[in-house]
């Protein structure tokens, strides 16, 4: 039995039914971390005493007595007095950490290339990036490194990387799963998230980290509606899947529209009925984000101003720096209105968009959103690096879904060139279960996400 291509639920199977036991489990993927990691650069910290289920942990995500550094040199001796929430649930379910993956610094990033410790590398082609910034989250899922992994979501860093490295990767709704542990980089936006080797066990781990914890008020009671496994097929009948056009213009590399239309095309076959809506604030939520995100950067990460954490703010990568400085400026004295406000009314609008399409009374009464989750596959290492703005805009199809608070799930749905695409689910808010539902109800119909890099 090949032990660390399991699944979550048949890893826990399979330890129920005593196949082997939970030392077994975590020697085999340490074994595979020792022989893979190296060439990867997937952990910044590995753990030779986890003793549970094996997870891998973003290294913005707060662990009580495990470094964590954000993948920046200004902490890079920072070892938490506590732990995040999200961490904690899963510890209550035998759950234990692996390692902390790398990322790219505080989280800010498309690639992975932008960690003070050296860029991730995608186990499908090592010459590509895994994407960004949960990097390394990603690509440990995608070589078998762990059973399963936690990243964090601001603008696209689950779902683009896990559509790069050919993995489920999910953003619950914004208030699903509490922040409170997570290194805070934009606070609106912020959501933690898994990336799995099914929608099942997506579908898992959310119900482990989510509901309130009484330390983020922003965090709601319930959490995940059961669902029979069986029924997903079922309730994909007769849903109304809405399909913007503003993600299938200038821009999307047409192999990987290709594979998403004959993705759609299977949601057709499986008795969706297919909506072409229009998302007409689409061409603006780039620029919305990067003021709206860079503001709050500005202002959560003037804590790190060289007193605290034994560093210099000259340790901040230049990524970081350029962020802190478009924050600065859009917040400051004569440029707030123009900038900071003017972003925050139109990510309403951004917003707007998405709950009209969702209302039967005002709009086409979609049940969920299809499209791409990036424009393109896995680029080369630099390719995008001196040129911000192109990097920015990997983003463009992953970013509204940030804005709005609303659920994305990215699921395997083909290859181009050898490389993984990823079909993005959005849903209403709070109606995180849908999303899961559609993605499972695929996903039991192809058998993309069965494929694996042959490393």
């Amino acid at each position: 039995m090949n032990i660390t291509g399991l699944t979550l639920i048949d890893t826990i199977k399979a330890l129920k039914e005593k196949k082997f036991s939970e030392q077994d489990l975590n020697e085999a993927y340490l074994s595979r971390i020792n022989d893979l990691n190296s060439n990867l650069n997937v952990f910044l910290e590995i753990k030779n005493n986890s003793k549970g289920i094996p997870v891998a942990i973003k290294d913005i995500i707060s662990t009580q007595n495990i470094k964590t550094t954000a993948g920046s040199k200004i902490l890079s001796t920072y070892i938490p007095p506590f732990k995040a929430t999200v961490v904690e649930k899963l510890l209550q379910n035998n759950v234990s950490i692996i390692g902390k993956t790398n990322l790219d610094e505080f989280a800010m990033g498309s690639s992975g290339e932008n960690s003070a410790y050296g860029p991730t590398k995608n186990p499908w082609d090592i010459t590509k990036v895994p994407g960004g910034s949960s990097a390394g989250s990603a690509a440990a899922v995608a070589a078998d490194l762990a059973v399963f992994s936690l990243g964090t979501d601001t603008g696209g860093s689950i779902r683009q990387p896990a559509s790069l490295c050919g993995v489920v990767g999910f953003k619950p709704s914004y208030g699903k799963a509490s922040r409170y542990g997570l290194m805070s980089m934009a606070s609106s936006l912020d959501v933690p998230g898994p990336f799995t080797k099914s929608v099942a066990d997506a579908r898992l781990v959310m119900d482990w980290i989510s509901g309130e914890d009484g330390l983020d008020s922003n965090v709601f009671s319930n959490k995940l509606r059961d669902s029979s496994p069986s029924a997903q097929n079922d309730k994909i009948k007769g849903l109304r899947v809405g399909v913007p056009k503003e993600y299938f213009g200038h821009g999307l590399n047409s192999g990987v529209g290709k594979v998403i239309r004959e993705a759609i095309k299977k949601l057709e076959d499986l008795g969706a009925k297919i909506v072409e809506i229009s998302l007409p604030h689409t061409e603006y939520a780039v620029a919305v984000y990067y003021i709206i995100m860079a503001s709050e950067v500005s202002s959560n990460l003037a804590r790190f101003d060289g007193i605290r954490f034994g560093s210099k703010r000259e340790d901040f990568g230049e990524e970081v720096k350029r962020r802190i400085m478009l924050g600065t400026f859009s917040l400051s004295s004569g440029y707030y209105d123009e900038y900071f406000t003017k972003a925050a009314k139109v990510r309403t609008l951004i917003r707007r968009d998405f709950e009209k399409v969702f209302d039967p009374s005002t709009g086409s009464g979609c049940d969920v959103i299809v499209g791409p989750v990036s424009p393109t596959v896995a680029w080369g290492f630099g390719e995008k690096m001196q040129d911000p703005l192109t990097m920015y805009l990997s983003d463009a199809y992953t970013i509204p879904a940030s804005l709005a608070g609303i659920p994305g799930l990215s699921v395997p749905c083909g290859f181009v060139n050898g490389l993984p695409v990823g079909l993005q689910i959005l849903g209403k808010f709070m109606d995180d279960e849908t999303v899961l539902d559609v993605g499972e109800a695929y996903e039991n119909a192809t058998d993309w996400h069965k494929e694996k890099p042959k490393i």
